[in-house]
């Protein structure tokens, strides 16, 4: 029988978890599950615990083979997002335990993490797609090739001082001019993140659609509108100080307005583990509190 194998991905955390790492390793250890773990991630472990010294490193995506049955994320929602650069195009499941406080993308409770993955080793789950976004230009390179978004693509103004104009095109026809703070361009991953924040929509996963929020709008009669996920949008940037901000999930850059902005649905779409225990709904109705009226206590 083959050996199963998995990676793991992660970023510093907070001490306070470290107990549910060393339980979380001493059971790969006990099921004999060959582990490739990010290098610098191992290189913060060491100085937190002690790591098998069977872990095989991985140094970036080129790294991993293609026998890897799922990434196991640790830490946060954010640490979920920066993991995606780590899979890619790869097909490779990702799975995340939750040290963060929200816990949309990273499911697994730090409490239920052997549960959870004797669940995963049985197949128990099932395979979520999730659309990303794409941006390019055809002025400079952006990001290189890890120019793709689970959550979102926002424009911000680069002063405090002043508002924008992002003037967006849908498929070639002018939509609408945008004076405001900024624009997000979100995934229904991202619709419950920051464009909810700023009155965006909730959208459901593999409704084929993305929203358009825009960021504390001059024009109050300025409303997010969802669009079809095949929509190609082109953003043209005016700004007193020519220069803009562009966020591609954690990643920032600080163009001149002379860049044009193409953002598109990416090429590929990422696979979330999901157990049975696993809702949208029940997610939307724990982490918003839906359903809850103060009054009833």
């Amino acid at each position: 029988m083959q050996q199963t194998s998995i990676a793991i991905y992660g970023r510093a955390f907070n001490s306070s978890v470290v107990p549910y790492v060393e339980q979380l390793f001493s059971y790969l250890k006990e099921k004999d599950v060959t582990v490739y773990i990010y290098s610098d991630f191992y290189d913060f472990l060491k100085g937190q615990l002690d790591c098998p010294d069977t872990f095989l490193r991985y140094y970036n995506h080129h790294d991993l083979p293609q026998n890897i049955l799922f990434l196991l994320s640790l830490g946060g929602d954010g640490t979920m997002l920066s993991a995606v650069s780590q899979i890619r195009d790869s097909g490779i499941p990702i799975a995340g335990i939750n040290f963060g406080r929200l816990g949309f993308l990273a499911s697994i409770h730090k409490t239920k993490i052997i549960q959870a993955l004797d669940n995963i080793f049985a197949g128990h789950y099932t395979l979520q797609a999730r659309d990303l976004l794409e941006v390019s230009s055809d002025q400079q390179g952006i990001f290189g090739d890890t120019n793709f978004a689970l959550n979102d693509i926002t424009v911000f103004r680069h002063d405090t001082s002043s508002m924008i104009t992002i003037n967006v095109s849908l498929n070639g026809e002018a939509l609408n001019s945008y004076w405001a703070d900024g624009v997000i361009i979100a995934t229904p991953t991202g619709s419950t993140a920051y464009s909810l924040s700023c009155g965006g929509p909730i959208i459901m996963p593999g409704s084929g659609n993305f929203v358009i929020t825009p960021v504390a709008p001059h024009n109050l009669n300025v409303r997010p509108i969802v669009i079809s996920a095949d929509s190609e949008l082109e953003l043209d940037i005016e700004s007193r100080t020519d220069k803009y901000i562009l966020s591609c999930d954690s990643q920032n850059e600080t163009l001149n307005t002379t860049t044009k902005l193409r953002i598109k649905r990416a090429s590929f779409r990422i696979h979330l583990i999901r157990l049975a225990s696993d809702s949208f709904f029940g997610t939307l109705r724990e982490k918003l509190l839906w359903g809850l009226d103060v009054r009833n206590y």
